[in-house]
């Protein structure tokens, strides 16, 4: 299903290969436990990185986005269809943006067996199938679980293109990714796209709620063995463990990377002619620190490309959410992004010293992906020293976070005539009580008509201000709301740029 992964258009363009092809005389099952994939990585980090050429046909590899869609696979071949077992694994062709090879075994019995491709499982539309003894392999997969009702069974997550993959919630439609890793993300010298090259797919057991898989992670720069532990649900939840094996230093690595598109909202809608008051998979970086701050940042896109830091020592969680639930807020009922998932993440150990790097990307589309969200430990990687990781994800509505704390809700702006000055417009959740003190600051320019006053509409509390950056190029703000000097809601933060 190329929606699982057509919103990241541009990030795509650094893939790299995969393994070659299993000779089809070799392809039994062959003994599997859980040190196989971690064997397996460090013996290759161990070596020099080798680009696997595995070319396709010429009509699969110059095929457009329609006609990758036309490729379907047959779900009567699903693997496991037909039996009593919860979940069904559907194999993606190449072709498209999905050209490299990756290989997928089914775990079974302490043995892993190779998954063979065969084009005759494909329906290729008006695209000329290959020959039935070409061994082409797959692109990816996607999962498939009675999510929202018992009689049938729904696509929950997809595994496609690089590390990419996607998940979804009951009743949810597919929107921000995640990935295994992000190496050098809005680097001078380039990104590296580490990808997926290998899986193996344990046999669920009758009657199960959840699915193991294990993955093999393959970059210039390293390895990495990946297990997940999928469970769909009103949440669908992830957890992962991981082992990175690093060939060489590197500076500045991404784990447990988040990529979203924010196109245009209320706070930032850069001129947009739009009949939609708003286009987005994410509105806003969420982030619980170490020491118990939530941050609340909304998303924008920018004129030029920005990159924030939050730095942490053993944050709490963070995630790219999609905190507007109402569809009158965005008036599309082909996108439906008021369905769209938000992504938490939520580390098992403790994660040291770095910051939460929040990067936007400049896009006129919302075709394009144009927000990560990732944690950067404080050193990166070093050549030989493995970096083991733990953490969950959540993919649902569900809010994560600190819920004692008041939640920002919205948050508008608007030029206020040609001598600068910008008003902002804050919205909370609903609040009773005596109004708390606000603090507001601002590290250039000037603040003036600072009002906290209740909204009679939603229950919340509005605040007011406004701002005049004077000759400043940049201007970060933050907003607090506060009881006796304690804060009572999270910490709103904006970045204002010309």
């Amino acid at each position: 299903m190329l929606a699982a992964a057509a919103g990241a258009t541009f990030l795509f363009a650094g893939m790299r290969g995969s393994p070659q092809a299993l000779p089809r005389e070799a392809r039994g099952a062959t003994p599997f436990d859980g040190t196989t994939v971690p064997d397996l990585a460090r013996n290759l980090a161990a070596r020099p990185h080798r680009r696997r050429s595995n070319p396709l046909p010429r009509a699969l590899a110059r095929l457009d986005y329609d006609g990758y869609q036309r490729i379907r696979f047959d779900p009567a071949k699903a693997l496991w269809a037909g039996t009593d077992l919860p979940f069904q694994m559907q194999p993606h062709h190449r072709g498209f943006l999905f050209q490299d090879r990756v290989d997928l075994f089914e775990v079974s019995d302490s043995s892993a067996t190779p998954i063979a491709y065969r084009s005759e499982d494909f329906y290729f539309g008006n695209v000329t199938p290959p020959p039935s003894e070409d061994d082409l392999g797959f692109a990816g997969f996607r999962l498939l679980f009675p999510l929202n009702r018992p009689d049938h069974f729904d696509e929950v997550c997809v595994f496609l293109g690089a590390s990419y993959f996607r998940a979804v919630g009951r009743g949810q439609v597919y929107g921000i990714s995640a990935r295994g890793l992000a190496v050098g993300t809005a680097e001078a010298a380039g990104e590296e796209f580490p990808a997926f090259t290998s899986f193996w797919i344990e046999r669920p057991v009758t009657g199960a709620s959840s699915i193991r898989l294990h993955a093999l992670l393959e970059s210039e720069s390293l390895t990495g063995a990946y297990r997940f532990d999928i469970t769909p649900g009103e949440s669908t939840r992830m957890e992962v463990e991981a082992t990175l094996f690093p060939r060489r230093d590197t500076a500045r690595i991404g784990v447990a990377p988040a990529t979203s598109m924010f196109f245009f909202a209320p706070q930032d809608r850069n001129d947009v002619e739009d009949f939609r008051p708003a286009v987005h998979d994410s509105d806003g970086l969420l982030m619980l620190t170490g020491g118990g701050e939530q941050i609340w940042r909304p998303l924008a896109n920018p004129r030029n490309l920005e990159t924030s830091g939050f730095q942490d020592r053993a944050p709490r969680g963070f995630g790219l959410l999609q905190r507007e639930r109402s569809f009158v807020n965005y008036q599309d009922l082909e996108a439906a992004y008021h369905r769209r998932p938000s992504l938490w993440i939520e580390p098992v150990d403790p994660w040291g010293e770095g910051e939460v790097h929040l990067v936007e990307i400049p896009t006129r589309s919302e075709i394009h992906d144009n927000t990560v969200a990732a944690w950067s430990p404080r050193g990166g990687l070093r050549a030989g020293v493995t970096m083991p990781l733990r953490y969950l994800l959540h993919w649902g509505e569900r809010e994560h976070g600190d819920g004692r704390l008041l939640r920002f809700t919205g948050t508008r702006s608007a030029r206020m005539g040609a001598d600068g000055w910008r008003l902002f417009v804050l919205d909370t959740a609903s609040f009773t009580g005596t109004l708390p003190e606000v603090s507001l600051t601002a590290t250039s320019g000037q603040l003036r008509h600072i009002v906290l006053r209740p909204n009679s509409e939603t229950g919340g509390l509005r605040l007011t201000f406004e701002m005049e950056p004077g000759r400043a190029r940049l201007v970060e703000l933050q907003a607090r709301l506060l009881r006796g000097g304690m804060p009572i809601s999270e910490s709103w933060v904006w970045r204002w740029t010309p």
